[in-house]
């Protein structure tokens, strides 16, 4: 019998007035990051400049990706530790992966992942 939860992890609004190192808006940010990354491993980050729709799009493409067949993620290997897909992992969590695309500012290596 499985379990078919949501999993709600916090999401940090990261504005333009608290990006500047050294302020107490960065000490907060900076606190509320670690936090986050201690208790959940993970966070939303919600930026003033990038859209709803460009935010909801890009996961909705996370989704389609972690449900590839296996055979499929396996393809996108590297010979650098945790580099390609990492499937799940028992030392992380048995719900873990992790996708890498090297060198990701190029077009084509985006395109042949």
């Amino acid at each position: 019998m499985g379990v078919n939860a949501e999993i709600e992890f916090p999401a940090i609004e990261f504005r333009s007035s608290d990006l500047k190192r050294g302020t107490d808006g960065w000490r907060r940010l900076c606190k509320r990051v670690q936090e986050a990354c201690e208790t959940f491993g993970c966070f939303e980050v919600v930026y003033e400049k990038v859209s709803t729709k460009l935010r909801e799009d890009a996961f909705g493409l996370m989704k389609e990706m972690v449900e590839l067949p296996v055979e499929t993620k396996q393809k996108n290997n590297s010979p650098m530790p945790y580099h390609g897909w990492v499937g799940p992992c028992k030392q992380v969590s048995v719900l873990y992966e992790g996708f890498g695309v090297g060198d990701a500012s190029n077009y084509d290596s985006v395109k042949s992942f």
